[in-house]
């Protein structure tokens, strides 16, 4: 189905990817008017292709107010006028197929934005009719339904229901949101609801996109006929394991996945699919599973201390979640979410990152070190068995932008909760392309977001030639990837505890030194490390891969 079958009936190829994820207002801008956009994104291809990576994610692109920096959906079929149109999406598609790079794309289906054509529809019908019913409304409690159904936080501030304004101009029913109240929550119980987003899927896949990243996969399906939910934290420790939460990983939200799965395999190859879930652990591999989306994001990585024994048991335990059920796993350091591991690994052991951002940023990142270990790391990664993903400027080596003056922050997560939280817009400044330039490369425009003055350092421009940088490294290690990445297989090496040691198949071997001085490596042929040896050894926090004869 469809005319595009990009290396047609290659369906296992996302078990080894590594994906790319692009955040389209911040990568490139190709109009000048301070935001990314698709034609920036298609300008920078060769530069991707370069990269030597298997695909692309974008994050949403879709029309949207930005109340949640795209995440609020108006129309889940089209592109934001100033980020581009379909033409060039479909141009985009067709030049990245033609330079062998797959399209992943962004599903938000908890949520769209308040904007949609349904929730307009829904504020401008009475209460119980058919527009409502796609959504989640309902009375509130006191003697004039003025108090909300619940006392049910959201994940941008401390009310998770929103009163509404009747047509006839009185105070009406209140809608649930998890997020921002601009992003009102489905009704999946709703047949409507279920087959509009089986028509969005193949409408993308139809263009040529071959895989999609769900956003909140865990949170579609709710059971609000009993109790109404109240005030609850948010972590996966506070989910129910047996799939009768209320709200979250609810056992009827993997039947919705099954009918996605049914519409993946009209095509060939299948789309695929990776949910970001924050359901416990011990539930992940049933979103991965061949029956539903075939991946889930394990973003155990991005939260674990720079500690040998921590890296061992997350890779391990992963590896066997991801046998136990056919996936493949996932690996990931960062994201347009967190703040960017070259801070994150020059902080302490255990540091709060909520309460780090709160507190004026003490400790200090220690720079050295954590560029150190973030070299170390990706080397290491990438040595995995599964597929990887990348967030764009990580391949720079950027840091995390800490000093946005508060009248420029984006991000209603921090907006919505001054004082108590952290932005998000420190790890989605605006990509530096060029040395110098009002916005080092981004546009003739400026930039959505403030750069530091120090950000033509970080530019391609400065590290397309220089010999271990950041680009390179990731440049290099990335096609010498693709050669030595033939198999799933991984073997533990007994090794010092100062090392972290795994053998891949055909003589591949990775030894990461998670100490503070240099070791000595086992014998054999280095081919490549992620910084320069130590007199012969293996320096501070660097990983050496090496073929040792098997």
């Amino acid at each position: 189905m469809g005319e595009h079958t990009f290396l047609s009936g290659d369906s296992t190829w996302w078990r080894q990817a590594v994906i790319y994820q692009i955040y389209p207002r911040s990568f490139s801008d190709a109009n000048g008017d301070g935001i990314g956009d698709l034609r920036g994104i298609i300008n920078k291809l060769d530069y991707l292709k370069g990269l030597h990576i298997d695909g692309v994610w974008l994050s949403p692109f879709y029309p949207s107010e930005l109340a949640d920096g795209g995440y609020d959906v108006a129309d889940y079929r089209n592109v934001d006028p100033r980020i581009g149109t379909l033409e060039e999406f479909d141009e985009m598609v067709e030049k990245f197929h033609a330079a062998g790079i797959r399209i992943f794309i962004d599903i938000v289906p908890n949520h769209s934005s308040d904007q949609h054509v349904w929730f307009q529809e829904a504020l401008k019908s009475p209460k119980g009719s058919a527009a409502r019913a796609r959504y989640l409304f309902f009375d509130g409690l006191g003697e004039n339904g003025e108090l909300p159904p619940s006392d049910l936080n959201s994940h941008f501030g401390p009310n998770g229901w929103t009163r509404i304004t009747e047509p006839d101009g009185t105070p009406g029913q209140w809608y649930m949101h998890l997020f921002a109240k601009e992003q009102p929550d489905f009704n999946w119980d709703n047949q409507e609801v279920r087959d509009d987003f089986l028509y969005t899927l193949r409408f993308w896949s139809d263009r040529g996109v071959d895989g999609f990243r769900i956003d909140v996969a865990h949170a579609l399906a709710k059971d609000l006929s009993g109790k109404m939910p109240g005030y609850r934290e948010w972590g996966p420790e506070s989910i129910a394991l047996d799939g009768s939460d209320p709200i979250f990983d609810r056992n009827e939200v993997h039947e919705i996945y099954k009918t996605w799965r049914k519409v993946f395999n009209e095509y060939d190859p299948p789309r695929v699919a990776v949910a970001e879930s924050g359901a416990p652990a011990a539930r992940r591999p049933l979103y991965a599973s061949a029956e539903e989306l075939g991946q889930a994001f394990n973003f155990d990585l991005m939260s674990a201390n720079w500690n040998r024994k921590d890296y061992k048991k997350i890779i391990a335990r992963n590896l066997k979640a991801s046998k136990s059920d056919g996936s493949s796993s996932t690996w990931v350091l960062s994201n347009h979410d967190t703040i960017r591991h070259t801070a994150r690994y020059g902080l302490p052991k255990d540091t709060n990152w909520d309460a780090w951002y709160v507190g004026g940023f003490k400790p200090a990142v220690n720079y050295q070190k954590g560029f150190a270990r973030a070299r170390g790391a990706i080397m290491l990664m990438l040595a995995l068995p599964g597929s990887t993903y990348i967030y764009q400027g990580e391949e720079l080596g950027l840091p995390e932008v800490l000093d946005i003056p508060l009248d420029q922050i984006q991000d209603p997560s921090f907006l919505r909760n001054p004082g108590k939280g952290r932005s998000r817009d420190g790890c989605r400044v605006p990509l530096p392309w060029s040395l110098t330039g009002s916005s080092f490369g981004f546009g003739s425009g400026g930039a959505h977001l403030p750069q530091p003055a120090d950000w033509g350092s970080y530019s391609v421009e400065a590290q397309d030639h220089t010999t271990w940088s950041f680009l390179n490294l990731y440049r290099e290690a990335l096609w010498r990837r693709r050669q030595l990445q033939t198999s799933e297989d991984l073997k533990w090496v007994k090794s010092s505890k100062k090392l972290l040691h795994f053998a891949r198949p055909n003589g591949w071997h990775s030894v990461t030194n998670f100490s503070d001085k240099p070791v000595k490596l086992p014998k054999g042929e280095v081919l490549q490390t992620s910084a320069p040896l130590v007199n012969g050894k293996l320096g501070a926090y660097s990983t050496a891969w090496l073929f040792i004869h098997p």
